[in-house]
């Protein structure tokens, strides 16, 4: 069950950087430490470790579960628990990868020996495990998701994916900034990738308690980056034409014009938990970061869906027991949470003070073609990709903006730096057409579609009413020094994402109830705005 108690310690004074941070490995986790430069060691030495840190700063590994469209329903919960477990592999490789800058400066072939190639054995047993849990129930295995074992290193700045910016995915989100600000593209050399920021070697002496130990508040080198900031006053504007005053899609004057909003809180309660029920049901600590859950209560790893079907609900509307659910935002400002010394949490590099959300809107809009249809009960929606930092740009989904500047600009791979008086905004538009049959697939995705440009649904999908959710923040600026950031926020990540914004996403379970549903149908079709 999500936790609902946090146990804080007091606040620690910043403390300026003389040289990179560093990470350490001890206590079964990351430990976040600051590594001082000394006076007697050469600068050659200084720059050996720093130019190995610049030159690989993560892992990056296909995507398996992205591939798999076509798994058995009965060897769904085999194959679910397999590919947890990749993603562990990569959350341990990351850590050796952090904990050992030394070694891989002194030996060009540290990384690929001791990291990289014993990951791919790691991961070609577990592809094969997953052939066999699909084998074993009559299904067909594609031979060359073989070939997606092995992985590679990446420096700080992403990976792209040509035609990842397309209108399909995307065109719902006012997300039209042209690319003019990806990482690595504004003045992030080698001092300020983020590989770069947490190495100088390992110093148990000098650990740190957390990473808000450290002069820029970040993440003891995973992020973020000062280039991952940007002044939204200094921004172009390029947000998209035909939007509401949220910045969200408007349907214009045809369609089904109507909206229906439910009040489900801001998770006041701090119901938080590790798990992801969607891509990894059965395993604790699924997503290796932390969730704000809103409306259903009863969300964790192990909720079946008569769980919760039955479960109690924080939305005001009490038909509406859905589950809504995003990684939490944090400010980095010295600050322990509750979870500092737990899986997904301090563990695994997501540090800070938790920031709960000043205002969480979630409504339900219609489609500008026509009528929309019933979402079936437990119906699963992603949207936005958790590991677009490392898989590319193609099913990331993401607006970030400030209050005030919504209607202008809207942001993908950069936080804005909100001018005083103006909230931090993240907005997220779910996928609108639904494939009339299923309420889940393989990989989460093929179930559900964005409407095309004019609004129509490929593919003889129907559409559904789509989901829009907006959380403001009240986020401290951050501030820029030195090429540092200092006191920056983020959302929470697997920890090899290096908490860049392009990973933000969002979760949505459909356990209305059947009269709510229709209700929310009906009002949507006639035009009218109902809660």
């Amino acid at each position: 069950m999500g936790r609902n108690t946090r146990k804080r310690r007091s606040s620690m004074a910043n403390k300026a950087i003389a040289a990179s941070a560093a990470l350490a490995l001890g206590g079964g986790g990351l430990i976040w430490a600051n590594f001082y430069a000394s006076a007697h060691e050469s600068n050659s030495a200084q720059n050996q470790t720093k130019s190995a840190a610049a030159q690989v700063a993560t892992i990056a590994c296909p995507d398996v579960g992205q591939k798999l469209t076509d798994v058995p329903d009965k060897a769904r919960s085999g194959v679910d628990k397999e590919l947890a477990n990749l993603d562990k592999q990569i959350t341990e490789a990351y850590t050796r990868l952090a904990s050992t800058r030394q070694a891989q400066a002194g030996d060009a072939s540290f990384v690929q020996n001791s990291i990289v190639g014993p990951l791919k054995e790691k991961r070609t047993a577990t592809i094969d495990r997953i052939r066999l849990d699909v084998e074993r129930v009559g299904g067909k295995f594609d031979s060359s998701m073989s070939q997606l074992s092995a992985c590679t290193t990446q420096t700080a700045e992403p990976q792209t994916n040509a035609g990842g910016q397309n209108g399909g995915q995307q065109n719902n989100g006012g997300q039209q900034n042209g690319d003019q600000n990806q990482d690595g593209q504004n003045g992030q050399n080698g001092d300020q990738q983020n590989g770069d920021q947490n190495q100088g070697g390992q110093d148990d002496g000098q650990q740190g308690d957390n990473a808000g130990q450290q002069g820029n508040g970040g993440q003891g080198g995973n992020g973020p980056a000062a280039a991952d900031f940007v002044d939204i006053t200094q921004v172009q504007g390029n947000a998209q034409l035909g939007v509401d005053q949220n910045g969200l899609p408007a349907n214009g004057d045809s369609g089904s014009q109507g909206t229906f909003t439910s009040d489900c809180g801001t998770n006041g309660n701090d119901n938080h938990n590790t798990d992801n029920v969607i891509v990894a049901p059965g395993v604790t600590n699924g997503a290796h970061h932390l969730h704000d859950y809103v409306g259903n209560q009863n969300n964790d790893a192990f909720a079946s869906d008569q769980e919760l079907a039955g479960a109690t609900t924080s939305c005001q509307n009490q038909g509406d027991k859905s589950s809504y659910f995003w990684p939490v935002l944090r400010v980095q400002d010295g600050t322990q949470d509750f979870d500092q010394n737990n899986d997904g949490g301090g563990k695994e590099g997501n540090v800070g003070k938790i920031l709960q959300p000043a205002q969480a809107e979630l409504k339900f809009v219609g489609n500008k073609k026509g009528d929309v249809v019933a979402m079936p009960t437990a119906l699963r929606i992603i949207t936005g990709d958790a590991k677009a930092f490392v898989n590319g740009n193609a099913n990331a989904n993401v607006n970030w903006s400030c209050t005030g500047f919504e209607d202008k600009v809207q942001l993908k791979d950069q936080y804005p730096i909100c001018p005083q008086g103006s909230q931090v905004v993240r907005t997220t538009n779910f996928q609108s057409c639904w494939d009339g049959q299923n309420i889940d697939s393989a990989n989460h995705r093929t179930h559900v579609a964005f409407a095309q440009a004019d609004g129509t649904c490929a593919n003889n999908f129907k559409a559904i009413p789509q989901l829009q959710v907006r959380l403001t923040y009240d986020a401290p600026a951050p501030q820029i020094q030195d090429g540092q950031v200092v006191n920056a926020y983020a959302v929470d990540t697997f920890p090899e994402q290096l908490h860049k914004p392009i990973t933000d996403h969002n979760d949505f379970i459909n356990f209305f109830s059947q009269d709510t549903m229709n209700q929310m149908v009906d009002c949507i079709n006639k035009g009218e705005q109902c809660q």
